[in-house]
Order: C-alpha cells, then sequence, then structure tokens
C-alpha cells in the first residue's frame, strides 16, 4: 500500500465527525465524508502503522440508511450539508448513536441518564445567519459567491438555491453576486492578499423576517494594492446602486439594513474593522421563549432559532431550582442563557469575551426588564478572579474547541454542586468531561439537540453534579 494508490470497499464504521473506517490489506483506513454501508472508491492521503487515511473520490453504492434523494442542486459539491440523502428521522438516528458512543467512551458505564436527541422543530430554511465567500469556482474562472467546495481551501461554489435559507437569501446572492459580476470588481485573493469583495453577510429573524445585509471587503482599490477611504471605497464598490437593486427585490421578508464592513486582516475569518451602515439600521430584533433580544452584525446567536428553543429550554430543565441562587452563564454570548434562567434566580452573572456581545446582552436585559442580570466583557480565564460574587450553579457554553484548561480549573474550584454544560462540538465536551470527573464531578444527564439539520453538526447538554 502506497500514498497515493486508489482502492474500493464498504464502510464498516461511522463516527463523529463524519469519518468512515474501512479494513484495507490489514490496515482501518480513515475516509471522511464516507457514511457506514456505502461502497466509496477512495485514494490514500496518510500511512500509519496498522491505520492511515484516504480521500473521498466517489461513492459507488449508497448505505442502506440513505433513502431519501438530495432537495438541494448544490449538494455533493458544497461543503456545507452532509446528510441530505438521509430523512431527517435517520439523521437523528446517526447524530444520537455517535453523542452517546463519545460520551459511553469516557463516562462509567450506565452511569448517567440519557434523554436521547431532541429534534429541531423546522428541517428547512432554518438558518438565520449565513457567511458567503467570494471567489472562484475553479482557478482564473468567473466570480463566484457561495459556499467552500467540498474539500477545497480555495473554490467557491456559487449556493443560490440553498435549502437551508430562505428563499430571500438566495436571491439577495443572485443580485449581489450579477451586480458584482457586470461591475466587475475582483474577489480577494487569500495568498496574493490583493483584491476587494469577501464575504457577504446575511441575518433574518425568524419572528419577523426582517433582514440584515452585510457585504465585506478590503479597503483596496482593484488589484492595486491601494487602500481608499469610505466615500472612495463607497464610490468604488457602487454601494448606493447596490442599495436601491437590494430593496427593488421582491422578498418574503424585509431589508432593515445594510452595511459596508472593512476587513483587511491576512486571516479568511470575516474580521469587522470598521462598519459602516449605508442604508437604515444596524441590528434586528429576535424573538425567543418571549424575550426579545437585539442581534447586532456580529454578535453571537445561535443559528436556527426554533431550534434555540428547544436548547434553551432543555438547559433550563437542567438546571432545574434557581429559586434564591446566583448563577455564572461563562461565554454568554448575546445572553441569551443569562436571561432565560433570571426571572427566576437572585441574580445571573454572564462573562464573554466579545465587547459587542457583551453591550448586546446589557441592552437585551434592559429590553427584557430584567435587573438581576451582570454582563462582563472579557476572558472568562482572567475576569472570574475578580468576580465577588459566587456561584450556586455554573452554566457553561463556550466555543467550539471547548474550555482552556487553565480556565476549566478556575471553574472547578468554585465547587458549585450543579455545573449545565452545554457544548457545540461533542468531543470538545467529552474531552472537557474526562478532567471534570477526574475534579470530583459526575454526569448525571445528557441528551443531544439537532439544530444543524442536513449538517454533521449537533448540540449537547450534560448536567453534572459534585460527587
Amino acid at each position: 500500500m502506497k500514498k497515493g494508490q486508489v482502492y474500493e470497499g464498504v464502510v464498516e464504521r461511522y463516527t463523529f465527525p463524519n469519518k468512515g473506517y474501512l479494513n484495507i490489506e490489514g490496515r482501518e483506513i480513515c475516509v471522511k465524508g464516507a457514511l457506514k454501508g456505502q461502497k466509496v472508491r477512495f485514494s490514500i492521503k496518510k500511512l500509519r502503522k496498522g491505520s492511515g487515511e484516504g480521500r473521498l473520490l466517489e461513492v459507488l453504492e449508497r448505505s442502506s440508511v440513505e433513502n431519501v434523494e438530495p432537495a438541494c442542486p448544490h449538494f455533493g459539491i458544497c461543503g456545507g450539508c452532509a446528510y441530505q440523502t438521509l430523512s431527517y428521522e435517520n439523521q437523528l438516528q446517526i447524530k444520537e448513536a455517535q453523542v452517546k458512543a463519545l460520551l459511553d467512551n469516557v463516562l462509567p458505564k450506565d452511569s448517567y441518564a440519557w434523554d436521547g436527541i431532541k429534534g429541531s422543530p423546522v428541517q428547512e430554511a432554518y438558518r438565520n445567519k449565513m457567511e458567503f465567500s467570494f471567489g472562484d469556482e475553479f482557478k482564473e474562472g468567473p466570480l463566484a459567491l457561495g459556499m467552500h467546495k467540498k474539500g477545497s481551501f480555495h473554490d467557491i461554489v456559487t449556493v443560490d438555491s440553498c435549502k437551508i435559507v430562505d428563499n430571500d437569501y438566495n436571491q439577495i446572492l443572485r443580485t449581489v453576486l450579477e451586480f458584482y459580476t457586470e461591475k466587475q470588481i475582483p474577489f480577494y485573493k487569500k495568498m496574493q492578499h490583493v483584491g476587494v469583495l469577501r464575504h457577504l453577510v446575511i441575518r433574518q429573524a425568524a419572528c419577523s423576517k426582517d433582514i440584515l445585509v452585510n457585504l465585506v471587503t478590503t479597503t483596496q482599490s482593484g488589484l492595486s494594492g491601494q487602500h481608499l477611504e469610505q466615500k472612495e471605497l463607497e464610490k468604488s464598490l457602487y454601494l448606493e446602486e447596490l442599495v436601491e437593486k437590494l430593496l427593488s427585490l421582491s422578498l418574503n421578508g424585509k431589508i432593515v439594513g445594510i452595511l459596508h464592513t472593512h476587513n483587511d486582516s491576512l486571516s479568511d475569518a470575516v474580521i469587522p474593522e470598521k462598519i459602516v451602515t449605508v442604508y437604515g439600521q444596524d441590528y434586528i430584533y429576535e424573538k425567543i421563549l418571549g424575550l426579545t433580544f437585539k442581534i447586532s452584525p456580529f454578535s453571537f446567536f445561535q443559528t436556527n432559532s426554533k431550534g434555540a428553543e428547544v436548547l434553551y429550554e432543555t438547559a433550563r430543565s437542567y438546571v432545574g431550582e434557581t429559586k434564591d441562587k446566583v448563577i455564572f452563564d461563562l461565554y454568554s454570548g448575546t445572553g441569551t442563557i443569562a436571561q432565560m434562567l433570571a426571572p427566576v434566580a437572585k441574580k445571573v452573572i454572564g462573562v464573554e469575551i466579545i465587547e459587542e456581545a457583551v453591550e448586546a446582552a446589557k441592552e437585551n436585559a434592559a429590553l427584557n426588564a430584567l435587573s438581576n442580570c451582570e454582563f462582563i466583557a472579557g476572558d472568562v480565564l482572567k475576569v472570574i478572579d475578580d468576580i465577588t460574587d459566587k456561584p450556586d450553579i455554573i452554566v457553561l457554553d463556550p466555543p467550539r474547541d471547548g474550555i482552556h484548561p487553565k480556565a476549566l480549573e478556575k471553574i472547578i474550584a468554585y465547587g458549585v454542586n450543579e455545573m449545565v454544560y452545554i457544548s457545540c462540538k461533542p468531543t470538545s465536551l467529552v474531552r472537557d468531561l474526562e478532567i471534570l470527573q477526574a475534579r470530583g464531578y459526575k454526569v448525571v444527564r445528557a441528551c443531544a439537540v439537532d439544530q444543524f439539520v442536513n449538517t454533521l453538526h449537533v448540540e449537547c447538554v450534560t448536567l453534572l453534579q459534585k460527587i
């Protein structure tokens, strides 16, 4: 067996996230994107003693669980969705089995109550935010706007018929792409660090269908590398004309704000160095479980509003009795969880590193007439040393990579009787659970909550108690 060789085989097992395993010539080969039961063709990428990695080239035969035809014309090319050939029931079964297997691998057998998986109330057009990238579908090809091609860092697939967003997104994407194709504005080339167009970010409130459109560009003039001031930049991007085109669209919702974000950073991430409102307002309002939340362009908010209600109701039920108790909501984002708990708690303190999100959390608490919420901007690792209040319960909802080990030790040092850990990446969760177990906590309840229909992602909620 050599690197580059092509093989065929049937996938024997499947683990999170989206990894299939086959036995070939005495080695177990991991092929990302291959489902259990599929017959696949793949090439060898890496070899180790007794194992290796392969790159999926083609699905020769479907698995028995692939029982539907994909609704999206971009499926298989776009790197966004992984499960469109599965019924939603089968998607939930796979995700539940994956999360349960990960937990069982680090928790004592039969030591906790497993509450299964809770599905999303909506399975189509459920996302309230999308970040689309400008680029080309192949080198020196025409301008594209959409998602990264499956398995590619450079190539972009124009996804103007995406099924996990409202059709308003598709219309806006198509309009912006046609507009800048006609104007011949170049996209930003990541390797050469030249060009203009970077991302299109769209947010839409599920409750009102109000829309924010955010164009993210460099401040460069064409491919020259020369940087422009805002007025010159607006002129070079024909922003007045673009606003007119967007406002003339016949949409299900209403565009309430059009923004222009400057991003000259080398990173491919959307980094808002400066945000200019070119039309309307720079926020929308969303309603979750009877509370109102003001959402600004880059503040964190769960991407499935209806699914978020299921997630937060689950978290609230796991927290249990809160009367006369102080709750810490660490990694609090815009303070959604904190405000769900505040009406039935003595006090809730939220800590979040993104200052914009903290300001939004404060505004939201005022909107909802909650006076017992306090929000602090800063890194959890550093901030909790300065908080004088002592928590009775801690809620954790960290980023995908989980909790910094030093921050986790400080959290454990509080010695609270109960913690609720919400995770959007099960592998990060189980890593942190191993530490929590070793330091005197046990998982007593756990479940999965699906907010990402057709994708491989899934949320988890666990209740921990001090032994």
